[in-house]
């Protein structure tokens, strides 16, 4: 079920690296296919999810998938290293901040290009997030590469530097293609 998450930013858009929410008709996804895909794991391995980048016209959207949770909202962040060590990923890094700028979409200093919307997890355990952002593939993949994290509590969208998300409980690296 793919789900189209009611976000709106009151930022400009700064350097075209600017999380925005999908709305119908906003972009044109390429027909070539995901850019780059994530599997996301836990601590002990488990698979928990995907997350895929597709180019678009504005940037990219990145869809993120995932099961095996427990109930409720969820921050989703896009971290700074493509690596992900278990049993607390923090060899992750920080949240991808090219511009400096703090966290949060509430945040008047914020929001930096890792902040993403919660992702909601349902009774079932899974969940669906789909969120437009103003970069493109090639950016996310530079350098050592770039993962995306589930944390364990909701993204509260202005506390620097994580929005009090918790632990992170989930994660997966970019891989092109």
């Amino acid at each position: 079920m793919l789900k189209i998450l009611p976000f709106a930013l009151v930022l400009p858009v700064v350097a075209g690296c600017t999380p925005m929410a999908s709305a119908p008709g906003t972009t044109a996804q390429s027909a070539a296919g995901p850019a780059a895909t994530a599997i996301l794991h836990d601590a002990s391995g488990a698979d928990r999810g995907t997350a895929t980048v597709t180019p678009t016209d504005m940037g990219m959207r990145i869809t993120v998938m995932a099961s095996g949770m427990t109930p409720g909202p969820k921050g989703l962040h896009i971290h700074a290293v493509g690596k992900c060590e278990a049993p607390k990923f923090m060899t992750a890094g920080s949240h991808w901040n090219p511009d400096m700028k703090q966290h949060g979409r509430d945040n008047p200093m914020g929001a930096h290009i890792g902040d993403l919307p919660n992702i909601d997890i349902g009774a079932d355990g899974r969940g669906t997030a789909t969120i437009d952002v103003m970069s493109s593939p090639a950016t996310l993949m530079a350098g050592e590469g770039k993962s995306v994290i589930i944390h364990a509590a909701a993204d509260d969208y202005r506390t620097d530097p994580t929005g009090n998300s918790g632990d992170r409980i989930a994660c997966g690296v970019f891989v092109a293609g």
